[in-house]
Formats: C-alpha cells, sequence, structure tokens
C-alpha cells in the first residue's frame, strides 16, 4: 500500500487493537503507533521498523514478517502460538514517539500496569530505555531486567527496533528480545544464518 504524507495525516490519534492471544508468554510494549501502522492495522507495520527481523533472528518466529501491509492470518496466528503478544505504552498513533507529552506517558505506565495485571504474561519487554525512564519515573534505568515488577511480572527494557534507534542493530535488538523470550519460556529456534 502506497500512503502520501497527507493520508498519514489522517491517522494521527488513530489506535489499533492489541495483539493478544490466548496464552501471552512474552508481552511487547511499543510507546506508541506510527501512523502507517494504525493505516495498515498492524503492529510495527512500517517498512523501515527492525521489529519482525530482529525477532526472526532471534529464534522467536519461524519466518521474518513483514507487516508494512497488514498482518497476513497465517503471520497473526504464528505469533499467537509463539505466545507474542504486542500492545503499547500510549494507544494514539503520532509520526513519532516524540511527538507524546510527559503526562501521556504517565498516564500510558498507570494503564499499562492494569493491562499487564489483566493479561497476565511472563514477561514483560518494554521496547525504549528513555521512554521507559520518563513513563515511570526512573530516570538512571539501564536496559535488561528491572528490579521491580509490572503488575507482578518480571519486566525487562530492551533497545526500540525504530530506524531513528541507529546505535542499535537488527543483531542487538535480536540478542536482548532472545533473552526476554528465553526468561519468559519461550522455546527459541536456532539463530538464522545472517544474510
Amino acid at each position: 500500500m502506497t500512503f502520501t504524507r497527507a493520508d498519514l495525516a489522517a491517522f494521527h490519534g488513530g489506535t489499533l487493537p492489541d495483539l493478544i492471544g490466548p496464552h501471552v508468554r512474552l508481552l511487547f510494549v511499543g510507546i506508541n503507533p506510527g501512523l502507517r501502522t494504525v493505516a495498515v492495522q498492524a503492529h510495527f507495520g512500517g517498512g523501515s521498523n527492525r521489529f519482525y527481523p530482529a525477532l526472526y533472528r532471534a529464534g522467536i518466529l519461524d519466518r521474518r514478517i513483514i507487516a508494512s501491509n497488514g498482518f497476513e492470518p497465517d503471520d497473526l496466528a504464528h505469533l499467537e502460538e509463539r505466545g507474542v503478544g504486542i500492545t503499547n505504552l500510549v494507544a494514539t498513533a503520532s509520526a513519532r514517539a516524540d511527538e507524546l507529552t510527559h503526562a501521556e506517558l504517565v498516564e500510558g505506565a498507570a494503564r499499562l500496569e492494569e493491562r499487564v495485571r489483566m493479561i497476565a504474561p511472563a514477561v514483560v519487554a518494554m521496547l525504549g530505555i528513555t521512554a521507559y525512564r520518563q513513563a515511570f519515573a526512573r530516570p538512571k534505568a539501564v536496559e535488561g531486567r528491572q528490579p521491580e515488577l509490572l503488575g507482578g511480572v518480571p519486566l525487562w527494557v530492551v533497545p526500540n527496533p525504530s530506524g531513528l534507534n541507529a546505535h542499535a542493530t537488527v543483531d542487538t535488538l535480536a540478542a536482548a528480545y532472545r533473552a526476554a523470550a528465553v526468561a519468559a519460556g519461550i522455546r527459541v529456534y536456532d539463530a538464522p544464518p545472517v544474510p
């Protein structure tokens, strides 16, 4: 699907439903959906996002999902059978996460804790240290497993897969995501060869 900037602007403030199957083991938490993500109704549906390539490289998935035109039904089924869920800290879409206010992030953190209690995954993986520090008032937090729980669940902060996070590579993303998946009890596949 092709969208102009004007087309995408119409999705500002839009939402998409959480991806929550019946047996979520690892709940990934994005900062907020991008405009294209809402347009195609698929989490991490932006063409340059490295989320699905990293999940594949990590051995969490057995295939690379391409969500830039929406999800294929078998890809959704694979995410659910692997125990992967996806939600966002802030539900509403923007062109960039840095458009969010501090108040929106803090409010999102409170709502996230409630959702985590309802979903009850084995592990939560927050995608992005800067948003985590602001939303949860943890200015000195570092990536990795956090000392506190979120909604009674172990919390990991892992790198954001956005192309704007230039210092993270697919390999470094994959390593962090794999560690969280193993902690969640997901049996990971052998990592595929590097192309």
